[in-house]
């Protein structure tokens, strides 16, 4: 690469895992800051509005504000208002992310009309068996069916957790749909961070711990990807994918060095 225009992270397992920061972590995105290299925060979090990331990134050290952070939760809730406007929605999430949802009409449970579109985010204990057969029972019924990602599952400080796409392979499968997703590794997402940034994806690094949905799925889009060996990172999940990095890193901290590496100090 002859500069680097932009960088695009992921936050959960590259910058924190449980909301506490990585070794170097805090450190490399201060060098990221002091190069003057844009950024943006890439996340399939959905138990978390802009601001309450930022608030937290920020808290642990981190130099972001909520203008950095772009979630899956506000570009589904752009989605809709493009393709479905004034679709009534059935939201499957756990957390508070209504703030992200500006504009999306949103119907309760227990509402007995059928849903025009059911909307599955992040995977908790609301994914519980009655909610997961009354949102079938939406899809046999002609709704629609819209996933901020599919992510299998996520690290926390206890471990690996099962998280949306375990449940939505089930409700793809019963139900005979498709989930249009709108997180990564969609194309769209990255799209509006590249315009976020003001960058062509030629000149832009992604980096993540997820090699499918972060890395890979940004080299299909153009991008640079680099992988690191933290958060979700598996080796064995790393030699079955379905294609190489551009670049692995043992952890975002080495993120400066490569920098250097490929522009120059």
């Amino acid at each position: 690469m002859e500069r680097v225009g932009a960088v695009l992270i992921d936050i959960d397992g590259v910058l924190t895992v449980s909301w506490k920061p990585l070794p170097g972590a805090v450190e490399a995105m201060r060098h990221l800051r002091e190069r003057r290299v844009p950024l943006a925060l890439l996340t399939n979090t959905t138990s978390r509005t802009r601001d309450s990331i930022a608030t937290a990134l920020a808290e642990a050290g981190f130099p972001v504000t909520a203008e950095d952070v772009l979630t899956a939760p506000a570009a589904t809730a752009a989605y809709l208002t493009e393709h479905f406007p004034g679709a009534r929605c059935l939201l499957l999430t756990s957390g508070d992310i209504a703030d992200d949802l500006a504009g999306v009409t949103l119907i309760d449970l227990e509402d007995p009309t059928p849903a025009d579109v059911v909307i599955v985010g992040g995977a908790g204990p609301e994914f519980d068996y009655a909610t997961l057969n009354r949102a079938f029972a939406h899809l046999q019924q002609g709704a629609r069916l819209v996933a901020m990602h599919r992510n299998l599952y996520w690290r926390t400080e206890s471990g690996l957790t099962l998280d949306t796409g375990a449940f939505l392979l089930g409700l793809e499968r019963a139900a005979d749909v498709e989930a249009e997703v709108i997180g990564k590794p969609a194309a769209a997402f990255f799209a509006t961070a590249l315009s976020h940034v003001g960058a062509a994806a030629s000149e832009t690094l992604m980096v993540g711990d997820d090699i499918e949905s972060d890395v890979l799925a940004a080299q299909r889009n153009g991008l640079t990807g680099v992988l690191v060996r933290t958060g979700k990172y598996r080796r064995e999940t790393h030699e079955a994918a379905s294609g190489t990095p551009d670049h692995v890193l043992d952890s975002f901290a080495d993120v400066p060095g490569l920098l250097n590496d490929l522009t120059g100090p």
